[in-house]
Formats: structure tokens, C-alpha cells, sequence
């Protein structure tokens, strides 16, 4: 058995799937809509076939406290890449155009080189090498 796929209430999932597809070379399906509830979605496939749906719909409600705070639910999402320079030239990037590091690189206790950003709807995502 294999996960096949994640997903994620978003406030705006073009800014999402956009995000995803700058910085992590995701691929995008079409938007589909329900016309007859609101709800909308799109699959952001990877490398590895792994798929994150990014799903909109008016009555979701936002995240309750800070986004650094921890919470029950999904704690990350976790993307390799290879090598330190690719993770501390990515991350700066990140860093650069606005977004929020929650852990600047650095080796984390179980041994990898690691760092953690804020995606546009809140969720942490660690980049490993």
C-alpha cells in the first residue's frame, strides 16, 4: 500500500496551486467546480505520483490561532531535495518573495538538513536533503 494523495481547504487555490508549482515543480490538473455546491478543486501531481488536492469552498472556515502554534491534524508536508545548497538556496528564495520561515536550515535531531515554510493557507512545509 502507498499513499496516493493529501488534501488541503485553501482560501484562494489558485495562489496554492501557483506556490506549488514555482517552487516544489508540481503539475496541475484542470479546476473542476460543483456548480451546485461552490466546491472546487485541482490535483497538484509530483515526481513520485504522489497528488495534494487543494480544495476551495465558501463556508470552510480559516485556521484558529497563530500559524506557528501547533495543532492536531497533518503537522507537515515534506518535500526532498538534493542537496544543502539546493535546500538553503530554495528556502532563501522562499524567504525573498514573502514567505514566512518557521525553521531557517538547519541539522534537526534525527539528522537531517532541514528547513520549514509557511505555504499561503498556513500549512508548514519542510524541505529535506
Amino acid at each position: 500500500m502507498k499513499v496516493k494523495s493529501v488534501a488541503f481547504w485553501c482560501k484562494d487555490i489558485d495562489v496554492t496551486r501557483d506556490f506549488y508549482i514555482s517552487y516544489f515543480n508540481a503539475t496541475s490538473t484542470a479546476r473542476t467546480i460543483n456548480p451546485n455546491t461552490g466546491f472546487q478543486s485541482y490535483y497538484l501531481i509530483f515526481d513520485n505520483d504522489v497528488r495534494v488536492e487543494l480544495m476551495s469552498k465558501s463556508t470552510v472556515m480559516p485556521r484558529l490561532g497563530r500559524l506557528t502554534d501547533d495543532h492536531f491534524g497533518i503537522a507537515h508536508l515534506s518535500f526532498w531535495i538534493d542537496g544543502q545548497q539546493a535546500l538553503d538556496s530554495l528556502t532563501e528564495q522562499l524567504r525573498g518573495d514573502g514567505y514566512y520561515i518557521l525553521s531557517h536550515p538547519r541539522l534537526s535531531s534525527d539528522g537531517y538538513y532541514e528547513s520549514v515554510i509557511i505555504d499561503p493557507d498556513g500549512n508548514h512545509i519542510k524541505i529535506v536533503a
